[in-house]
C-alpha cells in the first residue's frame, strides 16, 4: 500500500505542475520592450568581451569543495546514529564501512594534495 500513496503523489505533483504552468502561461503578461531585455549594470550599458578566459583552477576548486563536502555530510549522520547501531549490534559492520569511506576520503585529500590541485601558481 505504501508504493500506491508514493505513486499517487508523484502523478499529482506531476499533473499539478503542468496545470500550474500552462496557467502561467495563459495569465502572464507578455512584454517585449527592448529596454526591458537588457542586462543592468548599474547604470552603466554593458560592456561584453569575447577574450574573457577563466582559469580551470576555478572550477577544479569548486568541484573538489563539492565532493568533499558532500562527504563531510555523509559522514554526520553516520556520526549520529553509531550508538544506535551498536545498540543493534551491527556496530562493528557500520563502523569497518565507514573506515573504508574514510580511507577513500583521506585517498583523495592526498591525491588532491600531491597533484597540487589547489596550486595557484
Amino acid at each position: 500500500m505504501p508504493l500506491g500513496g508514493v505513486l499517487f503523489i508523484t502523478i499529482f505533483v506531476i499533473i499539478f505542475g503542468c496545470f500550474l504552468l500552462f496557467v502561467a502561461s495563459k495569465l502572464g503578461k507578455r512584454s517585449y520592450d527592448p529596454v526591458k531585455q537588457q542586462t543592468y549594470e548599474c547604470g552603466i550599458p554593458a560592456q561584453e568581451k569575447k577574450d574573457t578566459k577563466i582559469s580551470v583552477k576555478f572550477y577544479l576548486t569548486a568541484i573538489l569543495f563539492i565532493v568533499f563536502d558532500i562527504e563531510i555530510i555523509f559522514m554526520y549522520p553516520w556520526a549520529t546514529t553509531f550508538r544506535d547501531f551498536i545498540s543493534s549490534g551491527q556496530g562493528l559492520f557500520v563502523l569497518i564501512s565507514m573506515m573504508a569511506f574514510i580511507l577513500v576520503f583521506i585517498f583523495g585529500l592526498f591525491w588532491e594534495v600531491k597533484s597540487k590541485a589547489l596550486d595557484w601558481e
